[in-house]
């Protein structure tokens, strides 16, 4: 079983359902649990795959998209949830290109010691990622002073303020419908 709640199978989806599958096929030409997770409201689905593709997939984004994986794979960590952490850091350590430099970065970040490798800006944005994830209602302005200070502008604060935003649904809609893994292709690129 793949999660808690009925997923109708690729195989017996029509209309709609069918329609909202196709658009959200990975690159692998599958459809991860994640979306099939919406199935039984199929709308629900056409929403996530747009906030998906817009906060980390857009070309408009500035930020590295290695870093912003990082960045799902921190929040993810801070949420125990194992589904996007599973898939998110997979995507990392393919954009990392090292496996030695990506076990390091896993290891800093389910450590809670991003600053062992980070540094000036992205430690800046991870620190404010794990604050935004596990306090968001400790949030001030002084946040993204101290985010400004380490040479953010206000772009990359709302890039990597989307990228948790998003990774905080998600995370929810995984662990609270208890979806996993079983039958995905791990990773979103080929």
């Amino acid at each position: 079983m793949s999660a808690w709640i009925e997923m109708i199978p690729e195989a017996d989806a029509t209309g709609v359902l069918r329609e909202m599958y196709d658009q959200a096929r990975t690159p692998h030409g599958t459809v991860d649990n994640v979306m099939k997770a919406h199935s039984l409201r199929p709308h629900t689905m056409q929403g996530h795959v747009a906030l998906y593709r817009s906060v980390l997939h857009h070309p408009d984004n500035t930020l590295p998209l290695w870093f912003l994986e990082v960045v799902a794979s921190y929040v993810s960590i801070k949420n125990r949830c194992e589904y996007s952490l599973t898939h998110h850091f997979m995507n990392a350590r393919r954009l990392i290109k090292d496996d030695e430099r990506a076990d390091e970065v896993y290891a800093a970040l389910q450590d809670g010691e991003p600053e062992r490798l980070f540094s000036g800006k992205e430690l800046a944005l991870l620190n404010y990622a794990a604050k935004l994830t596990v306090a968001v209602g400790s949030m001030e302005k002084g946040d993204i002073d101290t985010l400004r200070a380490a040479d953010c502008n206000d772009g990359e604060i709302l890039e990597v303020n989307q990228v948790v935003a998003y990774f905080n649904y998600s995370n929810r809609l995984l662990n609270g419908l208890g979806v996993t893994t079983e039958g995905d292709a791990v990773g979103y690129y080929k």
